[in-house]
């Protein structure tokens, strides 16, 4: 895979010009920047922009104004590559809190490295239903300590669209999802998306993860995508880089809420 030609069509098809997969979601497109408007649940926000050369102050809180009665907090996703330089201190300015950096990683499907091998009582099953997709959130929420309120309800939305916009993946032991993740299909792109990948402390460093992963990877081929992207924190950034990813950029979240940022 050629990382820049594939950063210049992921800047392009899932940045500039996004087809969400969540269903309810709304894409509103100015000259020098990209937003998200949804549901609670989904994800909303700024997606791309360029802003060289612009009142960098006066667009942040166009945007902040477009939003105010967004009810949940909403996100300014920023490219390590974007300008102009000083945008992340405007933004910190502006009462947004930078989370954890991530690195935006991609891989051709075709080049991938897939064997994978899961431990003994652990099997890989897709979600069906609102039930399954409220356990797996359940997980994941445990895992990372915090959870978006409607977020089950979202990517139930997507697994029972015609066609699905998405896939709940699930590692199930004991009767219980002790991993798992998603994989959004985004429409007219080249791109899916791996999501939320999470696994239980004590099932960890046994392979489930890579397993997911390649299982989400089979599911993006059989519906025609060229790539797969990650945003990944620096505890799977080394295993999917073992399976042939590729780093494209680093992208931190930039979040707002009303209640930190107003009286």
């Amino acid at each position: 895979m050629d990382p820049r030609a594939a950063l210049t069509l992921y800047d392009e098809q899932v940045r500039r010009n996004p087809h969400p997969a969540d269903p309810g979601a709304r894409v509103e497109r100015e000259p020098q920047l990209t937003r998200v408007v949804c549901e609670p649940g989904g994800w909303a926000g700024v997606c791309w922009s360029a802003l060289e050369g612009q009142d960098v102050d006066r667009v942040i809180a166009e945007q902040i104004s477009r939003f105010a009665d967004f009810p949940a907090e909403w996100e300014w996703k920023h490219y390590s590559y974007d300008g102009p330089p000083e945008l992340p201190d405007r933004l910190l300015a502006h009462g947004f809190r930078a989370g954890e950096p991530e690195t935006l990683l991609a891989a051709e499907i075709a080049e991938l490295k897939l064997e994978v091998e899961l431990p003994p009582g652990v099997e890989l099953e897709l979600i069906h239903d609102v039930q399954g997709a409220e356990a797996l959130v359940r997980m994941q929420d445990e895992v990372f300590g915090s959870g978006r309120p409607g977020m089950a309800e979202a990517l139930a939305a997507g697994i029972l669209s015609d066609p699905p916009a998405a896939a709940g993946l699930a590692a199930i032991a004991g009767g219980r999802p002790i991993a798992g993740g998603r994989v959004e299909f985004e429409p007219y792109c080249d791109f899916a998306g791996l999501w939320g990948g999470a696994t239980v402390p004590q099932w960890r460093g046994q392979g489930i993860f890579r397993a997911l992963v390649a299982w989400g990877v089979g599911l993006a081929a059989e519906r025609g995508y060229r790539y797969v992207q990650v945003d990944a924190a620096p505890t799977s950034r080394p295993i999917l880089e073992r399976m042939g990813f590729l780093e494209l950029a680093v992208t931190t979240p930039f979040t707002y809420e009303r209640s930190l940022t107003r009286p």
